[in-house]
């Protein structure tokens, strides 16, 4: 537990820093690095992809907090979106729980891998959405929020990748989507934390410390320093450049990619 804990203050710095700078969710750090160490401790097969998502996923409702908190200041969000796609989104991140615990750690497994190779590809291509023309209607927000939500929970992720080119599609200004899709993280985080909370409740041979699916000292480790770095990597993104730097960061996620096939 110690050896965990220590480990994931190293990761949390880690990922707050690398969620700065480059404008993502942590988890597509904080899961891959997780599942390797909770398999080095030995923990059940069978638990290791699913407590990584759950784990993942708590520490984003801080995360997303004070970044909600910062955009806000800043008049970035615009709450009457959030107010139309949250619905949905809480829906998905309930379902993508549910749907997470009845699959193999194999299968989960899988499905990020394809996950970190497609946004990996996204990173080292550069690709960026393009807006459309179209206006959103309520049907298509309910359900593109759906589906938003129920791989963002399923996942253990914020959502990011997957909201911003959306919003962006309907000529929302970059600016704002990224602020938008920061605050839409945290219905996703808090419905799929309690999610995976409860519906790990009596799972069998869950380690010590562990609230449900969610390992809590690899949890607290994670989101103190991430809180600190977080805000020195957004500044650093305005010092180094990032536009580059994301092709180098898409080969740590071809690396994570790797590593999660042969652990």
């Amino acid at each position: 537990m110690i050896v965990i804990f220590l480990a994931s203050i190293l990761l949390g710095a880690a990922g707050g820093l690398m969620a700065g700078l480059f404008g993502i969710g942590g988890g597509l750090i904080i899961v891959p690095v997780l599942a390797l160490l909770f398999a080095a401790q030995g923990f059940p097969s069978e638990l290791i992809m699913i407590m990584s998502v759950a784990t993942s996923l708590a520490t984003i409702i801080f995360t997303s907090i004070s970044s909600v908190l910062a955009h806000h200041r800043l008049n970035a969000v615009l709450w009457n979106r959030i107010l139309a796609l949250g619905p949905g989104i809480m829906i998905g991140a309930a379902v993508g729980a549910v749907i997470a615990d009845h699959l193999s750690s194999g299968v989960l497994r899988v499905i990020f891998i394809i996950y970190l190779l497609g946004v990996g590809i996204q990173m080292a291509l550069q690709l960026k959405p393009k807006p459309g023309q179209q206006q959103p209607s309520k049907t298509l927000d309910l359900a593109a929020s759906g589906i938003m939500g129920l791989v963002s929970s399923l996942l253990g992720i914020g959502g990011g990748t997957l909201t911003v080119p959306f919003l962006v599609h309907f000529q929302m200004p970059m600016r704002n989507a990224v602020a938008v899709a920061s605050a839409c993280g945290l219905p996703i985080a808090v419905v799929g934390t309690i999610g995976y909370a409860i519906l790990g409740k009596d799972a069998l041979q869950l380690p010590d410390w562990s609230l449900g699916y969610i390992y809590m000292p690899s949890f607290l480790g994670i989101v103190l320093p991430s809180m600190y770095t977080a805000p020195i990597g957004a500044k650093l993104a305005h010092k180094l450049p990032a536009e580059k730097l994301k092709r180098y960061f898409s080969l740590l996620l071809f690396v994570m990619a790797a590593k999660l096939i042969w652990f």
